[in-house]
């Protein structure tokens, strides 16, 4: 019956496509490690949206899913316009050329993105605290908690990310060259922090009242499609990062929420309903 969850391996075309497109995005990111083309930049981001929105609709309902979609959507392309026309929120800098065609100031890959990334930090937030990928807790302070919780692991990703588009892909120009972070300025960071959280807590209080409905019965293997994307970045990071410095601290800062996620999915008990 749809809406419950059972520990069979139960598939079907949407948690089969979330698999492959995890497939494709994975080989698409070591191509790029080989060749950091526009065209391979963007072709990996869109696997990456395709995958996490497959999963998102498998384990949390299509109407949950399209909403996740909208606000991130609609919130990380409107920080992203206000900081490169504005400098608001992750300061003052310019979008090249290199991340394909844009919505406005920004390349239309990025609110994409911002889906996939805080897709990826709300079940891996979900698995540390309630050892399962999807919550509907109606309490305020959980909805905060939680969303700061994932808000630090979508910017755990962006301390080696950041640099690595700045400097490497040359995706985007910084005004201010000199900051504290390897060049970078330590207000990106809030920036990061703030709009994911924004992201994430307002899709939480869409759940409030209307907890999400698995599209089928889900097995333990398709809350592990964004820690593994997740762990992919990880890798890719560890390799090709500059400075050298930031490998390490990739290891670290995305390794401590990936075991982490991984010790609260060992514990979690597929029988119950995903969305409580």
């Amino acid at each position: 019956m749809r809406g419950t969850s059972t520990a069979g391996p139960t598939m079907n075309p949407v948690t089969t496509a979330s698999f492959v497109f995890l497939a494709a995005h994975l080989v698409a990111l070591v191509v790029r490690g080989y060749d950091d083309t526009s065209l391979a930049l963007v072709v990996s981001s869109l696997l990456m949206f395709a995958c996490c929105l497959a999963n998102a609709v498998h384990l949390l309902g299509v109407k949950a899913a399209l909403k996740f979609v909208a606000i991130a959507v609609v919130l990380g392309w409107f920080a992203e316009q206000m900081g490169a026309s504005h400098g608001w929120f992750f300061g003052e800098y310019d979008y090249t050329d290199v991340l394909g065609p844009r919505l406005g100031e920004v390349p239309a890959v990025i609110p994409l993105m911002w889906f996939s990334l805080t897709y990826m930090g709300y079940v891996i937030a979900n698995l540390i605290v309630w050892r399962a990928p999807v919550d509907g807790s109606p309490r305020w302070f959980d909805a905060v908690v939680l969303s700061l919780l994932a808000a630090m692991v979508v910017t755990a990703f962006d301390l080696g990310a950041d640099p690595y588009f700045v400097y490497t892909l040359k995706a985007w120009i910084m005004v201010e060259k000199d900051g504290w972070w390897f060049g970078e300025t330590v207000q990106g960071f809030f920036g990061w922090m703030f709009v994911s959280f924004c992201i994430v807590f307002l899709f939480r209080l869409t759940l409030r009242h209307t907890p999400s409905l698995p599209w089928s019965p889900v097995n333990r293997r398709h809350a592990l499609v964004p820690v593994l994307m997740y762990a992919g970045f990880m890798v890719f990071q560890m390799c090709v990062s500059h400075p050298m410095e930031l490998r390490t601290i990739a290891f670290f800062a995305m390794g401590m929420p990936i075991l982490s996620a991984l010790a609260g999915w060992q514990h979690w008990l597929p029988s119950r309903k995903a969305a409580r």
